[in-house]
C-alpha cells in the first residue's frame, strides 16, 4: 500500500501535462486554469487508494481517478459563479479571469471529457463505474441546487444541512472510494464499507471547511475568509448558532443577515465563539471521523493495508487549508 503523498505525486504529474487540446483557446485555457491551481487531489487519490486496498491497480484506475478529479473541478467552475466567489486556492476563479460564460462551457467541456475516459475503460467494470459516477454526479447536483435554496429560507435545520452535504460533497468522495474498490474487485459489502467510510469522512471535511472558512488563516486557506458569513450560506456554524444561542445573540444573528457594513464578519465571529460553535464543531468533525473509521475497521481486509486510509483520514480532518 502506498501513502495518500505518494499517490498525490503521481495524480499531479499526471495532470500536469495539458489534458485538453490548444483551440478554441479560451475555452481549454479556461478548462486547463482550473486544474492547474492544484489541490489537493483528494478525490482521484481516494480512487487509488480504494483499489490498491483490494488489489494490484488495475490498467485504469488513473484514468478512472482523472475523470472523479475532473468532475469536482466542473463542479467548483459552476459553483464559484452561483457564489460569486472571487478566489479558488488562493487565485482569481475561473469565471473572474475568462468571463462566466466562457467558465460555464469549461465546465461543461470538462464533464465531457469525464465520460470520454469512463467510456475507454475495460468493459467489465465500465458499466458498474458509469452507473456510480452518474448517480453521484446527479446527487451533487441535487446538493448544489439545496444549498442555493436554502439561502433563500430563514430557518434551516441541522438535520437537513447534513442531508444537502452529503449530496453536495460528500457522495462525490464516497463513489471515488467505492469506485476504487470496484476496480480492486471487491465484493458488495466491502464496497459498501468503503462507502460509507468516506461518506462520513465527507462530512467530517465539511465541517472542517465550514469551520476553516471563518477561523483558517487566509494565508493557508487559499479563500476569503469569511466568504460565507458575507454570502449569507446556511453552514454548520451558522444553523448551530441560532440553535445554541440565547434570544439576544440569535435576534443580533438575524440582524446581521441583513446587514452589510464592513465589520460585518468580524461581528458574527464573535457571536460564533461567544456561543460556542467553534468547540461545537470541533466535536461534530470527531464524531462523524469516529463513524468513518468504524466501517474502515469493519471492511475485512487486513488492518495494516488499511493503515494509509487511516493516516489519510486524520490528516483531512488536521488540516488547516
Amino acid at each position: 500500500m502506498h501513502a495518500f503523498s505518494d499517490w498525490a505525486k503521481q495524480v499531479e504529474t499526471a495532470f500536469s501535462a495539458r489534458v485538453f487540446p490548444a483551440t478554441p483557446t479560451n475555452l481549454y485555457d479556461a478548462a486547463q486554469y482550473i486544474l492547474a491551481l492544484g489541490g489537493k487531489r483528494v478525490r482521484p487519490v481516494a480512487v487509488l487508494m480504494g483499489n490498491e486496498l483490494f488489489d494490484e491497480l488495475h490498467p485504469d484506475a488513473m484514468a478512472v481517478a482523472q475523470a472523479f478529479e475532473l468532475f469536482h473541478n466542473f463542479s467548483l467552475i459552476h459553483d464559484d459563479i452561483m457564489d460569486r466567489a472571487p478566489l479558488r486556492r488562493g487565485k482569481p476563479t475561473t469565471h473572474i479571469n475568462y468571463g462566466e460564460s466562457t467558465a460555464l462551457l469549461a465546465g461543461d467541456v470538462m464533464l465531457v471529457k469525464c465520460y470520454e475516459l469512463i467510456n475507454q475503460i475495460q468493459p467489465d467494470v465500465m458499466g458498474r463505474i458509469l452507473r456510480l459516477f452518474n448517480e453521484t454526479a446527479k446527487g451533487v447536483c441535487e446538493g448544489q441546487q439545496l444549498d442555493m435554496d436554502f439561502e433563500q429560507r430563514d430557518v434551516v435545520h441541522l438535520d437537513e444541512y447534513v442531508e444537502m452535504i452529503t449530496l453536495k460533497t460528500s457522495v462525490l468522495l464516497a463513489a471515488c472510494f467505492q469506485a476504487g474498490a470496484i476496480l480492486g474487485g471487491a465484493g458488495g459489502g466491502s464496497q459498501q464499507h468503503l462507502y460509507a467510510f468516506g461518506k462520513n469522512l465527507g462530512i467530517a471535511f465539511q465541517v472542517q471547511d465550514d469551520y476553516l472558512d471563518c477561523f483558517g488563516d487566509p494565508a493557508k486557506f487559499g479563500k476569503q475568509v469569511g466568504g460565507d458569513i458575507l454570502s449569507n450560506k446556511k453552514t454548520f456554524l451558522l444553523i448551530q448558532a441560532l440553535e445554541m444561542g440565547s434570544e439576544v445573540q440569535q435576534q443580533e444573528i438575524r440582524e446581521l443577515l441583513t446587514y452589510t457594513g464592513n465589520d460585518k464578519v468580524e461581528r458574527m465571529l464573535a457571536l460564533y465563539r461567544a456561543i460556542g460553535v467553534d468547540a461545537w464543531a470541533n466535536s461534530l468533525k470527531q464524531d462523524y471521523l469516529a463513524k468513518a473509521l468504524q466501517h474502515l475497521e469493519d471492511t475485512p481486509v487486513l488492518h495494516a493495508r488499511k493503515q494509509p486510509l487511516f493516516d489519510l483520514a486524520q490528516y483531512l480532518i488536521q488540516r488547516d487549508v
